[in-house]
Protein backbone atom coordinates (compact mmCIF):
# COMPACT_ATOMS: atom_id res chain seq x y z
CA UNK A 1 0.00 0.00 0.00
CA UNK A 2 1.85 2.95 -1.03
CA UNK A 3 0.91 6.53 0.90
CA UNK A 4 -1.28 9.15 -1.02
CA UNK A 5 0.97 11.91 -2.69
CA UNK A 6 1.79 14.82 -0.99
CA UNK A 7 3.72 18.26 -1.75
CA UNK A 8 5.14 21.20 0.21
CA UNK A 9 3.15 24.52 -1.32
CA UNK A 10 6.11 26.70 -1.08
CA UNK A 11 10.23 26.96 -1.90
CA UNK A 12 12.61 28.31 -0.11
CA UNK A 13 13.80 31.75 -1.55
CA UNK A 14 17.10 30.97 -1.54
CA UNK A 15 19.88 28.58 -3.61
CA UNK A 16 20.66 25.29 -0.90
CA UNK A 17 24.09 24.00 -1.97
CA UNK A 18 24.61 20.62 -2.80
CA UNK A 19 25.77 17.41 -0.17
CA UNK A 20 24.43 19.57 2.98
CA UNK A 21 21.41 17.29 3.20
CA UNK A 22 23.34 14.25 5.01
CA UNK A 23 24.11 16.97 7.66
CA UNK A 24 21.14 18.59 8.73
CA UNK A 25 19.06 15.37 8.58
CA UNK A 26 21.38 13.73 11.44
CA UNK A 27 19.66 16.76 13.80
CA UNK A 28 16.36 15.39 12.76
CA UNK A 29 16.59 11.93 13.67
CA UNK A 30 18.84 12.28 16.66
CA UNK A 31 16.69 14.87 18.49
CA UNK A 32 13.32 13.40 18.92
CA UNK A 33 14.66 10.57 20.61
CA UNK A 34 16.36 13.06 23.46
CA UNK A 35 12.81 14.44 23.37
CA UNK A 36 11.46 10.68 23.93
CA UNK A 37 13.93 10.31 27.08
CA UNK A 38 12.58 14.33 28.70
CA UNK A 39 9.04 13.41 28.39
CA UNK A 40 10.01 9.72 30.00
CA UNK A 41 11.91 11.63 32.92
CA UNK A 42 8.87 14.14 33.18
CA UNK A 43 6.55 11.64 33.99
CA UNK A 44 8.75 11.33 37.07
CA UNK A 45 9.86 14.74 38.01
CA UNK A 46 6.92 16.31 36.24
CA UNK A 47 8.61 19.86 35.80
CA UNK A 48 7.15 22.42 33.85
CA UNK A 49 11.07 23.62 32.98
CA UNK A 50 11.78 20.25 31.45
CA UNK A 51 8.69 20.47 29.69
CA UNK A 52 8.84 23.66 27.73
CA UNK A 53 12.98 22.50 26.89
CA UNK A 54 10.98 19.68 25.34
CA UNK A 55 8.41 22.11 23.32
CA UNK A 56 12.05 24.19 22.40
CA UNK A 57 13.31 20.82 21.05
CA UNK A 58 10.50 20.35 18.89
CA UNK A 59 10.13 23.28 17.31
CA UNK A 60 13.78 22.68 16.18
CA UNK A 61 12.59 19.20 14.71
CA UNK A 62 9.96 20.81 12.79
CA UNK A 63 12.61 23.27 11.31
CA UNK A 64 14.75 20.61 11.04
CA UNK A 65 12.55 18.23 9.20
CA UNK A 66 11.61 21.51 6.48
CA UNK A 67 15.68 21.63 6.22
CA UNK A 68 16.18 17.99 5.68
CA UNK A 69 13.25 18.07 3.03
CA UNK A 70 14.32 21.05 1.09
CA UNK A 71 18.23 19.94 1.60
CA UNK A 72 17.16 16.50 0.31
CA UNK A 73 15.58 17.55 -2.83
CA UNK A 74 18.51 19.23 -3.62
CA UNK A 75 20.46 16.76 -3.82
CA UNK A 76 18.28 14.15 -4.94
CA UNK A 77 17.97 16.12 -8.21
CA UNK A 78 21.67 15.85 -8.54
CA UNK A 79 21.43 12.01 -7.94
CA UNK A 80 18.22 11.22 -9.55
CA UNK A 81 19.56 10.57 -12.93
CA UNK A 82 22.92 8.30 -11.59
CA UNK A 83 20.61 5.98 -10.33
CA UNK A 84 19.37 2.87 -11.46
CA UNK A 85 15.53 2.22 -11.80
CA UNK A 86 14.98 0.97 -8.45
CA UNK A 87 17.10 3.53 -6.89
CA UNK A 88 15.08 5.91 -8.54
CA UNK A 89 11.92 4.40 -7.15
CA UNK A 90 12.97 4.22 -3.58
CA UNK A 91 14.40 8.02 -3.96
CA UNK A 92 10.65 8.94 -4.80
CA UNK A 93 9.44 6.70 -1.88
CA UNK A 94 12.24 8.68 0.26
CA UNK A 95 11.38 12.15 -0.73
CA UNK A 96 7.38 11.29 -0.27
CA UNK A 97 7.80 10.00 3.00
CA UNK A 98 10.35 13.45 3.96
CA UNK A 99 6.98 15.45 3.21
CA UNK A 100 4.98 13.37 5.76
CA UNK A 101 7.20 13.87 8.22
CA UNK A 102 7.18 17.56 7.84
CA UNK A 103 3.68 17.80 8.35
CA UNK A 104 3.94 15.06 11.28
CA UNK A 105 6.16 17.24 13.21
CA UNK A 106 3.95 20.28 13.04
CA UNK A 107 1.23 18.07 14.14
CA UNK A 108 3.44 16.96 16.55
CA UNK A 109 4.14 21.05 17.96
CA UNK A 110 0.63 21.41 17.93
CA UNK A 111 -0.26 18.25 20.05
CA UNK A 112 3.05 19.03 22.62
CA UNK A 113 1.23 22.81 23.27
CA UNK A 114 -2.26 21.01 23.84
CA UNK A 115 -1.49 18.57 25.60
CA UNK A 116 0.79 21.46 27.98
CA UNK A 117 -2.86 22.31 29.21
CA UNK A 118 -3.28 18.93 30.68
CA UNK A 119 -1.60 17.70 33.72
CA UNK A 120 -2.66 14.46 33.23
CA UNK A 121 -0.16 11.04 33.45
CA UNK A 122 -2.68 9.62 30.53
CA UNK A 123 -2.40 12.78 28.20
CA UNK A 124 1.49 12.48 28.75
CA UNK A 125 1.40 9.13 28.07
CA UNK A 126 -0.62 9.27 24.85
CA UNK A 127 1.88 12.00 23.44
CA UNK A 128 5.04 9.59 24.37
CA UNK A 129 2.84 7.08 22.19
CA UNK A 130 2.77 9.34 19.54
CA UNK A 131 5.99 10.52 19.71
CA UNK A 132 7.14 6.78 19.13
CA UNK A 133 5.62 6.01 16.41
CA UNK A 134 7.02 9.76 14.77
CA UNK A 135 10.67 8.47 16.29
CA UNK A 136 9.91 4.87 14.13
CA UNK A 137 9.43 6.94 10.92
CA UNK A 138 12.41 8.82 11.49
CA UNK A 139 14.28 5.69 11.88
CA UNK A 140 12.89 4.15 8.88
CA UNK A 141 13.84 7.48 6.67
CA UNK A 142 17.46 6.77 8.19
CA UNK A 143 17.53 3.65 7.17
CA UNK A 144 16.46 4.25 3.70
CA UNK A 145 18.69 7.07 3.33
CA UNK A 146 21.65 5.01 3.74
CA UNK A 147 20.33 2.56 1.47
CA UNK A 148 20.41 5.52 -1.36
CA UNK A 149 23.72 6.23 -0.66
CA UNK A 150 25.71 3.02 -0.10
CA UNK A 151 23.60 0.81 -1.79
CA UNK A 152 22.69 3.29 -5.13
CA UNK A 153 25.49 5.88 -4.37
CA UNK A 154 22.84 8.97 -4.27
CA UNK A 155 24.55 11.84 -2.52
CA UNK A 156 28.11 10.29 -3.04
CA UNK A 157 29.98 12.83 -4.45
CA UNK A 158 32.26 10.29 -6.35
CA UNK A 159 29.09 8.85 -8.21
CA UNK A 160 28.13 12.32 -9.12
CA UNK A 161 31.16 13.38 -10.82
CA UNK A 162 31.28 10.30 -12.58
CA UNK A 163 30.19 11.73 -15.58
CA UNK A 164 32.81 14.98 -14.95
CA UNK A 165 35.95 12.37 -14.48
CA UNK A 166 34.99 10.48 -17.60
CA UNK A 167 35.15 13.71 -19.45
CA UNK A 168 38.61 14.58 -17.94
CA UNK A 169 39.86 11.31 -19.08
CA UNK A 170 38.68 11.69 -22.58
CA UNK A 171 40.20 15.23 -22.77
CA UNK A 172 43.47 14.02 -21.67
CA UNK A 173 43.22 11.25 -24.16
CA UNK A 174 43.01 12.94 -27.23
CA UNK A 175 45.57 15.57 -25.99
CA UNK A 176 47.93 12.19 -25.88
CA UNK A 177 46.97 11.78 -29.62
CA UNK A 178 47.88 15.51 -30.71
CA UNK A 179 51.07 14.86 -28.60
CA UNK A 180 51.66 11.74 -31.14
CA UNK A 181 51.03 13.66 -33.88
CA UNK A 182 53.50 16.48 -32.83
CA UNK A 183 56.23 13.96 -32.11
CA UNK A 184 56.21 12.56 -35.48
CA UNK A 185 55.74 16.14 -37.43
CA UNK A 186 58.97 17.35 -35.48
CA UNK A 187 60.91 14.12 -35.73
CA UNK A 188 62.27 14.27 -32.36
CA UNK A 189 63.73 11.37 -30.14
CA UNK A 190 60.85 9.37 -30.48
CA UNK A 191 62.17 6.24 -28.63
CA UNK A 192 61.60 8.59 -25.49
CA UNK A 193 58.70 9.96 -26.34
CA UNK A 194 56.84 6.78 -27.47
CA UNK A 195 57.95 5.39 -23.46
CA UNK A 196 56.27 8.35 -22.08
CA UNK A 197 53.20 8.15 -24.19
CA UNK A 198 53.15 4.33 -23.32
CA UNK A 199 53.26 5.49 -19.98
CA UNK A 200 50.91 7.95 -19.89
CA UNK A 201 48.34 5.60 -22.00
CA UNK A 202 48.58 2.59 -19.41
CA UNK A 203 47.95 5.48 -15.99
CA UNK A 204 44.69 6.29 -18.14
CA UNK A 205 43.86 2.75 -18.65
CA UNK A 206 44.10 2.64 -15.16
CA UNK A 207 42.24 4.92 -14.11
CA UNK A 208 39.49 4.80 -16.27
CA UNK A 209 39.01 1.11 -14.94
CA UNK A 210 39.02 2.33 -11.28
CA UNK A 211 36.05 4.74 -12.13
CA UNK A 212 34.20 1.96 -13.83
CA UNK A 213 34.72 -0.21 -11.17
CA UNK A 214 33.56 2.24 -8.46
CA UNK A 215 30.45 2.76 -10.54
CA UNK A 216 29.86 -1.09 -10.62
CA UNK A 217 29.97 -0.98 -7.25
CA UNK A 218 27.79 1.90 -6.43
CA UNK A 219 25.38 0.66 -8.33
CA UNK A 220 25.19 -3.00 -6.55
CA UNK A 221 26.47 -4.43 -9.85
CA UNK A 222 23.38 -3.77 -11.63
CA UNK A 223 24.28 -1.18 -14.08
CA UNK A 224 27.62 0.29 -15.56
CA UNK A 225 28.65 3.50 -16.79
CA UNK A 226 27.71 3.26 -20.40
CA UNK A 227 30.08 6.16 -20.83
CA UNK A 228 33.42 5.26 -22.51
CA UNK A 229 36.26 6.69 -23.85
CA UNK A 230 36.27 6.96 -27.40
CA UNK A 231 38.76 4.60 -29.27
CA UNK A 232 42.01 6.17 -31.39
CA UNK A 233 41.42 6.90 -34.82
CA UNK A 234 43.43 5.11 -37.23
CA UNK A 235 46.28 7.08 -37.95
CA UNK A 236 46.34 7.90 -34.31
CA UNK A 237 47.56 4.43 -33.92
CA UNK A 238 49.94 4.43 -37.04
CA UNK A 239 51.71 6.79 -35.61
CA UNK A 240 51.71 5.44 -32.46
CA UNK A 241 53.18 2.23 -33.98
CA UNK A 242 55.52 4.09 -36.09
CA UNK A 243 57.27 6.00 -33.03
CA UNK A 244 57.31 2.48 -31.38
CA UNK A 245 56.36 -0.60 -32.94
CA UNK A 246 56.63 -2.40 -29.74
CA UNK A 247 53.51 -0.30 -28.65
CA UNK A 248 49.77 -1.51 -29.41
CA UNK A 249 47.00 0.48 -28.68
CA UNK A 250 43.78 -1.69 -29.11
CA UNK A 251 40.17 -1.33 -28.47
CA UNK A 252 38.28 -4.25 -27.09
CA UNK A 253 34.73 -4.72 -26.33
CA UNK A 254 33.87 -7.21 -24.12
CA UNK A 255 29.93 -7.69 -23.46
CA UNK A 256 28.55 -7.65 -20.18
CA UNK A 257 24.94 -8.05 -18.64
CA UNK A 258 24.85 -4.06 -18.42
CA UNK A 259 25.86 -3.57 -22.04
CA UNK A 260 28.62 -1.53 -20.92
CA UNK A 261 32.19 -0.77 -23.26
CA UNK A 262 35.23 -0.33 -21.58
CA UNK A 263 38.76 0.58 -23.47
CA UNK A 264 41.81 -1.61 -23.01
CA UNK A 265 45.06 -0.24 -23.64
CA UNK A 266 47.58 -3.03 -24.09
CA UNK A 267 51.20 -2.75 -22.97
CA UNK A 268 53.79 -5.07 -24.75
CA UNK A 269 55.61 -7.15 -22.21
CA UNK A 270 58.87 -6.03 -23.30
CA UNK A 271 58.29 -2.71 -23.09
CA UNK A 272 56.81 -2.83 -19.59
CA UNK A 273 60.11 -4.46 -18.75
CA UNK A 274 62.23 -1.55 -20.18
CA UNK A 275 59.87 1.08 -18.51
CA UNK A 276 60.32 -1.11 -14.79
CA UNK A 277 63.54 -2.62 -14.79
Amino acid sequence: MSLPNLTIPFELPLDIPVLIHPAVVHFAVAIPIVILLLEIINLVFKRRAISVLSLFLIIIVVVAMGASYFTGAVDGKEAYSLLVAEGQAELKEHKLLGIYLVYASVALLLLKLLFMAFSRVVARLFFILLLVGFIALTLKQGKDGGELVYKYGANNEAVSSMEDKLEELQDEYDELKEDSKATKDSGEDKKSDSNETAIKLKELQEKYDALVKNSEESTDNESTVETSIDAPAPEVEEIVKEEAPSVEVETKEEPTEASSSTVSLDIPADLNESLNP
